[in-house]
């Protein structure tokens, strides 16, 4: 049966109407809700590199695309648009589906009750109409079919073509780029169980094969064992075999089958073997030192001061105490050398790399186990320079802070090539109320100095994360008396370097 002209202008005006009730309906409500259109932009793993553009175009065609469709004269220019329009949405969610790292909660916008799927499928339904809607369109009468497949064709071409440079584009400035916009994928880590270890004076002194070690400082000759389920295996009582010494802060430290113990102050190591619990003193000559991570059986690396007291780096020799090597440039000295240069230690035994975070910048510094500089990365955060005040006490001979600094990077742990860190600062679409009551996460990867995603550690009782460790499968965290498991999904698993 022969379409009637009479058919073909009521078909196209009737989709032109669909599509103005689409588009300024959907342009409202993001208006009404901006700052959460906003924020959903800025989680979408396409488009978060240019959420606050894309967010304010978004609105702006299809408010024009709408008044397009209502003109009689620019209808076909409007529904043009509307099919090029539509097509984006399409080739979005498809790549969200196919490629992406992750697929967010929801896609937001007038269809948020939608999963992706079905959002999918509408999108390539509204497609269809629209094209439909031009080639019926009686301003083609007197002119050639090919004439609107070509352009058409053209429009699905640059639509490909465009949103798959964004995705390449905003992937690359996340990663390594960012303008401080985290990505939160959706459950990377659940919380499973929460236990209280009645003290809050418990820390993390290593974990191997399901087992994790804590350290106690109010008793630190006190070794506590615990399977993945919180439930304590064992509590084994340390004996040193030299006690003369006045230590001040001992630290330990687990590598089975060994343990450390080390007071920097002192300084002195302590080494024994699980099995027996006798610690015995490795060396007198170990120079003072602030902070240290094992290497291994023999080594560890320091952050000793200079001649100029400034922090220094060094890798020194268990057995016999002197430092082997003395990495003079790895501390990048912004103000004095000391404060502005003090940060947080990890060691990577997967990838048998060291990681330097500084605390009051946005970089952290990645070697090899005998210090020799891999590469520098920086944090997402924007502070490339330490905000500290620093003053000189005279009677006390001493540099301290005259005022409060501007923390970054508070706690840290490493994991085979996975750095996460406990930031402080907000990111730009950050849920400023979530701060109240969740420590932010980012993870990053110290092998492609990339930003990989964020998630939160829920406070207890308004306490913060005091430490915290990272296995194959579950993040482990301290938080005051309570120590917390959290188990990791595939999307956070499958990032590390198998």
């Amino acid at each position: 049966m022969k379409v009637t002209a009479t058919f073909k202008e009521k078909f196209t005006i009737s989709i032109s109407y669909l599509f103005i009730l689409l588009f300024v309906y959907s342009a409202v409500s993001k208006l009404m809700d901006f700052h959460n259109f906003q924020i959903q932009l800025a989680q979408s793993p396409l488009l978060t590199a240019f959420a606050t553009y894309i967010s304010y175009a978004v609105l702006t065609v299809e408010f024009a695309i709408a008044i397009l469709l209502s003109i009689p004269k620019t209808r076909i220019i409007g529904m043009f648009s509307a099919f090029g329009l539509m097509l984006l949405f399409t080739i979005y969610i498809y790549i969200i589906l196919n490629y992406s790292s992750f697929v967010p909660c929801s896609c937001g916008g007038i269809l948020e009750n939608m999963n992706w799927t079905e959002h999918l499928i509408f999108n390539i339904a509204m497609v269809i109409l629209a094209a439909t809607a031009l080639y019926l369109s009686n301003d083609w009468q007197n002119k050639p079919r090919f004439y609107i497949s070509i352009r058409l064709v053209a429009i699905s071409l640059l639509s490909v073509v465009l949103m798959a440079g964004l995705f390449l584009i905003s992937e690359d400035m996340v990663q390594h780029r960012n303008n401080f916009v985290r990505r939160f994928p959706p459950f990377p880590a659940k919380r499973i169980t929460v236990e209280n270890l009645k003290f809050n004076s418990f820390y993390f002194a290593g974990e191997s094969n399901g087992k994790l070690f804590l350290g106690n400082t109010s008793a630190p000759a006190l070794i506590t064992t615990l399977d993945t389920a919180l439930q304590v295996i064992t509590t084994q009582h340390i004996k040193i075999t030299d006690t003369l010494f006045k230590f001040h802060n001992i630290q330990l430290r687990v590598l089975p089958p060994h343990f450390y113990l080390f007071d920097g102050t002192v300084p002195i190591i302590f080494k024994g073997n699980l099995s027996d619990g006798k610690a015995v003193l490795q060396s007198r000559k170990i120079p003072g030192f602030t902070k240290a991570v094992l290497i291994d059986s023999a080594t560890i690396i320091i952050r000793t001061l200079s001649n100029t007291r400034e922090n220094l780096l060094a890798t020194v020799n268990l057995n016999h105490g002197q430092i082997k090597k003395s990495a003079h440039e790895l501390l990048q000295k912004q103000i004095d050398g000391l404060f502005d240069t003090d940060g947080t230690m990890q060691y990577s035994q997967q990838q048998r790399k060291f990681v330097y975070l500084y605390y009051y910048r946005n970089q952290y510094t990645v070697t090899d186990q005998y210090l020799n500089l891999v590469h520098r990365g920086n944090t997402i955060d924007t502070t490339s320079k330490a905000k500290i005040k620093i003053a000189y006490v005279k009677a006390k001979k001493q540099r301290v802070f005259s005022a409060p600094p501007l923390l970054v990077n508070r706690v840290s742990a490493i994991h085979n090539n996975l750095l996460f860190v406990n930031s402080t600062l907000p990111g730009r679409y950050d849920e400023i109320k979530m701060w109240k009551n969740a420590n932010v996460i980012d993870v990053y990867d110290i092998l492609t100095k990339s930003y990989l995603m964020s998630f939160y550690i829920y406070k207890i009782d308004g306490e913060k994360i005091d430490d915290f460790i990272v296995t194959n499968t579950h993040f482990f965290a301290i938080i005051g008396s309570n120590i917390v498991s959290y188990k990791l999904a595939a999307a956070l698993k499958n990032k590390y370097n198998n």
